[in-house]
């Protein structure tokens, strides 16, 4: 018989609310369409305020989340917080991915790790995106940490906006529908990609397919990447109805 029902660990930051909502959203609505079913499961890092302090802490809290997850097997690991990797050094997606994998492999439950950055650097590079244009939550100098970032990986960031809210509940309490009015603020006129949240904390789901049909170009998240990426290590079809331009089934 072969495989219908998956679990899905979950890594994320104590004051995250909004990976645990739209991801399994966004999978929930892939049930309505596909046989197959999903379970989440969670375990958290510690972190309130979105500051390079706390996020390195909250990030050398990883490794226990990692095996907290393979006591449950899960079949695959989504790690959240996408600034703590990219502040952490250039290139560090490809270091936590790693780590984390083999810390699953060595606690007897081996399961694929998809960081939220990964996933987003991954997505742009299979979408052909050479420039983009992105908005964030962070404050201005983590902001220009992730275009940095970005660019490293050999994309051009022809512009961003920073809401440079620092306190993690408030960027999770944004509502979605707002990016409607801030995308009007953003210069995407050269971008082949919009970045509408580069944070798996500030909700942009309800907005995503509303802001692509506006401006007539792709339009993914954080969270849409690291919901393809999840879907590709299961081995399964990355198909999400009304998830944007990622998540049609076409890539």
């Amino acid at each position: 018989m072969s495989k219908t029902t998956y679990r899905v660990g979950l890594i994320v930051p104590s004051s995250n609310v909004t990976m645990e909502t739209e991801i399994p959203a966004m999978l929930r609505a892939r049930e309505s369409v596909e046989p197959e079913r999903f379970t989440f499961h969670s375990s958290r890092m510690r972190m309130k305020e979105v500051t390079p302090e706390q996020l390195v802490a909250m990030d050398n809290d990883s490794d226990r989340c990692a095996v907290e997850l393979s006591d449950a097997a899960v079949d695959v690991m989504g790690y959240a917080c996408l600034v703590a990797i990219m502040s952490r050094g250039l290139g560090y997606h490809c270091t936590s991915q790693e780590r984390l994998s083999r810390i699953t492999a060595e606690e007897g439950s081996p399961a694929s790790v998809v960081t939220s950055a990964g996933a987003l650097i991954d997505a742009l590079h299979l979408m052909g995106a050479a420039k983009v244009a992105i908005i964030t939550p962070y404050m201005l100098p983590l902001t220009k940490k992730v275009v940095e970032y970005i660019e490293h990986q050999g994309f051009e960031v022809t512009d961003y906006v920073a809401l440079e809210i620092p306190n993690n509940l408030e960027v999770g309490a944004q509502d979605p529908m707002n990016l409607t009015r801030i995308i009007h603020d953003l210069d995407h006129s050269e971008a082949d990609v919009v970045i509408l949240s580069a944070c798996v904390q500030m909700p942009s789901l309800e907005a995503v397919q509303v802001v692509q049909d506006a401006i007539g170009k792709p339009v993914i998240s954080a969270a849409i990447a690291t919901t393809y990426f999840l879907l590709k290590e299961m081995g399964l079809k990355t198909y999400v109805p009304g998830a944007g331009a990622l998540l049609r089934g076409a890539y």
